[in-house]
């Protein structure tokens, strides 16, 4: 079972190309246009063992606003088409993720019924050209994209590039989790029978 996906969106906005692989070791290449956004996808392409190439062109001139959000739009979308059915996932996932004074975690499951919760009080102002307040966007894009319930709590830290680290972290590692073929599983891992209506 090969489980990848390649989506393309273009919009007067942003024109984003993405391949997802979700049995990678973290391969591929981000190109954003927004440094800290191209660090954030570095980790979690690397930490939830995913094949991940992206490349966007944004309205920057604008902020990065756009490009964050659509990027998460079509992550979600292609983790949505990579899983199928969702045959064989283990279907849940946590993590929690230490980043030196700061500590996030996360709790992931792949129910299609997409909802985000992201508990932060994160300083203002921005790094790398990505505004602080957008690591909650492109968490609500990915649970909406790929029809996730999606947790995410910043629990401590003072330093914001420690503080979206950790949470990026531990989404990648509760996503790693979630994904994972379950050997012992021999169906869709729901009463109702389905994950994707």
């Amino acid at each position: 079972m090969t489980r990848t996906a390649d989506i393309s969106r273009e919009t007067k906005e942003t024109k984003v190309a993405l391949a997802l692989a979700l049995d990678g070791s973290g391969a591929g290449t981000r190109q954003t246009g927004v440094g800290f956004l191209d660090h954030m996808l570095d980790l979690l392409a690397r930490h939830a063992r995913v094949d991940l190439d992206v490349d966007v062109t944004g309205d920057l001139q604008t902020g990065a606003h756009h490009t964050v959000e659509d990027t998460g739009i079509v992550f979600g979308q292609a983790l949505d088409r990579a899983l199928g059915d969702r045959a064989g996932i283990t279907r849940y996932g946590s993590a929690t993720v230490p980043m030196d004074e700061a500590r996030a975690s996360c709790a992931i499951d792949i129910s299609g019924r997409p909802f985000c919760h992201f508990g932060a009080e994160l300083p203002p102002g921005g790094t790398g050209g990505f505004d602080h307040e957008l690591a909650e966007e492109f968490f609500r894009a990915v649970a909406n994209g790929a029809r996730l319930t999606l947790h995410v709590d910043v629990e401590t830290g003072t330093n914001a590039h420690h503080m979206i680290e950790a949470a990026f972290k531990a989404f990648a590692r509760a996503l790693r989790a979630a994904v994972a073929i379950d050997p012992t599983e021999t169906g869709v891992p729901s009463t109702k029978g389905t994950l994707t209506s």
